[in-house]
């Protein structure tokens, strides 16, 4: 670990890239780590979808501005493994083996569930179905297009759910949005905390640690999480093969996965995402107990994607989401 941070220190810098700050506390987080190691970090287009991630990394390959390292959905991820390379972490045992890929070619990072979070003006919504009334005209929006953003293709997949589809059929998620359409409820506008601000997305399908009050911004706003299957998720981290400062990724990985109280785990945490080490932390006491009682409740069965099922939904997606939505 010394040799790491002593190569990572000589680079002197670090390119992230879709990395919000309001976004799971990684405002903090990239504050933390320079702070800590000394190194700068260049955040590249911090509002950025996943697919624009790694066209970074193709665009930009050979260049000082490339992309370090990624933080992109799973079916981004799985499309793209020839990019990245493998590395595995100190705390690489912590991680279950399911979210991760055994080479360290890419691993789960942090996650939630997707969430309804909408403005008060529209009273209490307690069902799904609501959102075709009259009184939503022009009000709901995704948190990105599905077709290239993660957090967008799973509100599309959080609406099939609901509607009776299942996670290996997308197409009733699809439906239920272009009902939406129909109605003139569907707001093509990619949410933001800044378009919430501004009242132009007053309902949002969005991950649950990106729908809190305190993360948009806005003190009259309410979130729903529908009973029965909730709909969980989990970015991943990976690190570009070609990356111009490979020391400083590999330290930043070790920043991020770090079970300290000052680590990126219990960071994560008290951005309100569930990290990925959650579980072996709650056994090995260095979980943040404040910060673990404060993530939403929600009740079912949690439904979480198979590689199969989240690159079977983007494939639908792309070949029906615009027919769909005009």
């Amino acid at each position: 670990m010394s040799k790491l941070v002593a190569a990572a220190k000589k680079e002197g810098t670090l390119n992230v890239i879709a990395l919000p700050p309001t976004w799971a506390n990684y405002g903090t987080i990239i504050k933390d780590f320079t702070a800590q190691y000394g190194i700068k970090v260049n955040s590249a287009n911090p509002d950025g979808t996943s697919q624009q991630e790694v066209n970074a990394i193709k665009q930009e390959n050979g260049t000082a501005a490339a992309p370090d390292v990624v933080d992109v959905g799973q079916a981004v991820a799985l499309a793209n493994t020839t990019l990245f390379t493998p590395y595995q972490v100190s705390t690489w045992s912590s991680i279950p083996a399911a979210q991760k890929e055994p080479t360290g070619l890419w691993y789960e990072d942090y996650g939630g569930y997707m969430a309804i979070g909408y403005s008060s003006k529209f009273g209490t919504i307690t069902s799904m179905s609501q959102l075709l009334s009259p009184k939503f005209k022009g009000a709901v929006a995704l948190n990105g297009d599905p077709t290239s953003a993660n957090a967008g293709l799973n509100g599309v997949m959080l609406a099939n759910l609901v509607q009776g589809g299942t996670a290996s059929d997308i197409s009733k998620g699809v439906n239920f949005f272009h009902q939406l359409k129909a109605a003139g409820n569907f707001n093509p506008v990619s949410a933001t905390g800044a378009t919430i601000k501004a009242g132009t997305t007053p309902v949002v399908f969005n991950w649950d640690y990106l729908n809190l009050p305190s993360y948009v911004g806005v003190s009259n706003w309410k979130v729903f999480v529908p009973p029965g299957t909730p709909l969980g998720g989990y970015y991943t981290q990976a690190i570009n093969k070609s990356a111009p400062h490979p020391a400083a990724a590999r330290l930043w990985e070790e920043f991020l996965y770090s079970q300290a109280a000052s680590g990126g785990q219990n960071l994560w945490l008290q951005g309100g995402a569930r990290p990925v080490e959650q579980p072996a932390m709650t056994t090995n006491g260095s979980i943040d107990t404040a910060a673990a009682a404060k993530l939403p409740p929600v009740s079912g069965t949690p439904v979480f994607l198979s590689q199969t099922q989240a690159t079977g939904a983007a494939t639908y997606l792309s070949a029906n989401w615009q027919k769909a939505i005009g």
